[in-house]
Order: structure tokens, then sequence, then C-alpha cells
């Protein structure tokens, strides 16, 4: 078999996924360069795929490469074998110039794991609940449509609306395609609205379950646009509840979603303390599996020097676990419409 065949059948192994969304997955987001794997007597007993994403930072864009598919046959786990292979694409990631690695642990016991891998709990959601019946209708005639194929238009909307959050994972026009693929699977809908000119006005990206409308993403121009998105996506979906996931809020309640682990700690660093030339600091960082993090760096006056010696003064001793937190926690990243 080829490297995708056996990645594919190591994948239904360790995964409950439905046939139709591992052919999607296989036609659409893999691809050998994305893809890093483990052989053990003549076969691939470990493999996941390095999925490039942007993300807004410090004012910025940074290339991230998120961890997706990662598994390990049954027959040869706790061998540290995923350890290794998680080592070496650090390595890779750093040598390709990615600032920061994300994923999503599958299950919760995974971010034990994942920590002492020097990955972080960062990203973070909260919730709306909304039944049906506390949305009132509009006085305007807004006319509400729906669809799973791919359009320029929706795709340039959605992509302003993203680039404006300021720590936040983007989408690119072709990831975007998949995310559209992956909703057509679990019958869901891109809901829209135009106006003047046919100009987007408002998009809400959702699926329902049983009597609930889950929407993972809504922009509009103005609220009454929202309202009538959300009242008339239920309407059409028959769904008495919504519930509608968000960037945090301090006012609602925060649930856990992903990790981050820093890979180029001087790029970050750099980023870092130009957007906060206020701060002076002295760190001694430590990177178990990427040596080239390790060191010290001092940041002052919107620059960050780095240094194999250790200056005069007490550093701050971190990990790259705590540097992430610490960097990263404080901005509130956010990711959505990830193929998790």
């Amino acid at each position: 078999m080829s490297t995708k065949e056996q990645v594919k059948a190591l994948w239904k192994l360790c995964f409950d996924d439905e046939d139709d969304f591992v052919d999607m997955y296989f036609n659409l987001r893999y691809t050998g360069d994305v893809n890093i794997a483990i052989r053990r007597d003549n076969k691939i007993v470990s493999a996941f795929q390095m999925i490039p994403y942007p993300m807004t930072f410090c004012g910025t864009s940074i290339q991230t490469s998120y961890i997706s598919g990662a598994c390990t046959h049954p027959e040869y786990r706790k061998k540290g074998i995923m350890r290794e292979l998680l080592s070496q694409a650090f390595t890779q990631m750093y040598s390709n110039g990615v600032f920061v690695s994300t994923l999503i642990p599958e299950k919760p016991h995974l971010v034990d794991y994942y920590t002492h891998m020097g990955y972080a709990s960062v990203f973070n959601y909260s919730k709306r609940i909304l039944s049906l019946a506390e949305i009132s209708p509009t006085n305007k005639n807004l006319p509400i449509e729906c669809t799973t194929g791919y359009r320029e238009d929706i795709y340039k909307y959605l992509n302003q609306k993203i680039s404006q959050r300021p720590c936040c994972i983007q989408h690119t026009e072709a990831d975007f395609k998949v995310v559209l693929a992956d909703l057509f699977l679990s019958k869901g809908n891109v809901f829209y609205t135009t106006g003047k000119g046919k100009k987007i006005d408002g998009i809400a990206i959702a699926i329902a379950e049983r009597d609930t409308l889950y929407i993972s993403e809504l922009f509009a121009e103005s609220r009454e646009i929202e309202n009538e998105l959300l009242r008339q996506a239920a309407t059409m979906c028959g769904c008495a509840q919504l519930h509608i996931i968000i960037p945090p809020v301090g006012t609602l309640e925060s649930f856990p979603f992903g990790m981050a682990r820093i890979i180029d700690a001087k790029g970050v660093l750099n980023l870092y303390a130009a957007l906060h030339p206020e701060i002076e600091t002295d760190i001694e960082l430590h990177d178990s599996f990427l040596s080239p993090n390790n060191g010290y760096y001092y940041l002052c006056n919107g620059k960050c020097i780095v240094s194999k010696d250790k200056s005069q003064t007490t550093p701050l001793c971190l990990t790259i676990n705590e540097l992430t937190k610490k960097i990263l926690g404080g901005m509130q990243p956010y990711m959505s419409l990830m193929i998790n």
C-alpha cells in the first residue's frame, strides 16, 4: 500500500469516523507534504498531518501548524512513538518557519499528555443559548438563503470578519472549501442574506441536531439582520433552540477547546516585544524538545535580545508550556471551523 493508503487505514483503525468523512478528508485535506509518520516492522504505526493555518498575532499574520489525526496503532502504543513523532514534527515546523503549533485534544485525558509536550490550553469559547420564541421577527423583509456550495462573496465576507479578530486562526480559500465539504456531510448549511447590490450582509454557519441549531460562526451588519438570520435559520431547520459558539466573553462561561505550543520562541517574542514596548523582563527559557529555544530572552524598549549566556539579573524561569500560557493565554486566542 502507498503511504496515503496506510495512513488512511490507520485512521480508520483508530477513529470512529464515517467513511464519507474519511474519504473527504483524504481527498481534500491530506497531502504527502503535510503528513508525518513513523514506521515499525515495515509498516506505518503512527502518523498525523500538520495543517498550515495563518493566525493573526500582535498586529500581523504568523504561520501555525495544526496537528490533525494524531494516532498510533493499538499494538504500538505506550512505547513513546507519538512522543518521538511529535518531537520530529516540532523540528520540521521550526525549520519551515512555523511560529506556533495548535491542536484539539480528541479526549480530555490527552490534555495532560500534550501539556508534557509543551502545549498549553489557551483556546476557549463561550456560548449563547437562545430559544426561537425569544427572537422577534423584524419589520423588514429580509430574504434568507442557504447553501453548502462555495461562493466567493461569502468567503470574502467571512474572511474579512475573522481577520479582524486580534489573535485568531484564519481560513484560506482552499480550507474554506474543506469546511463546506464537511458541512455538507453533516447536513449543515451556510445561511446568508444580501443587501444593496447583492452584497453579503450576514452569514450563519449552522448544523441542526434534533430540535437544536448549532451555530459555529455568526456575522451580521446589524443586530436586526443577525436576529432575522437566527430566526429564519431555526425556522427552516425546525429548531426551537439555538446554541451560538462565540469567542470568549467575560460575562459568559468559558469552555476549553484547543491547545497551542510556541515553536519559534524568538520569533514570537520579537513580535510580542514590538507590540508591548512598555514591558521589560528577563526570561530563562527551557524547551525539552526544541533546543534552539533554550536560552535567555531580554525584552526591553520593544525589542527582544537573545543570548545563551545568563545575564546579571535574576531571570524569570519558564518552560515552553509556561511561556505559551503567558503570551497567548492573555490574548484570548480563538479558533473556529476546525475539522476536528
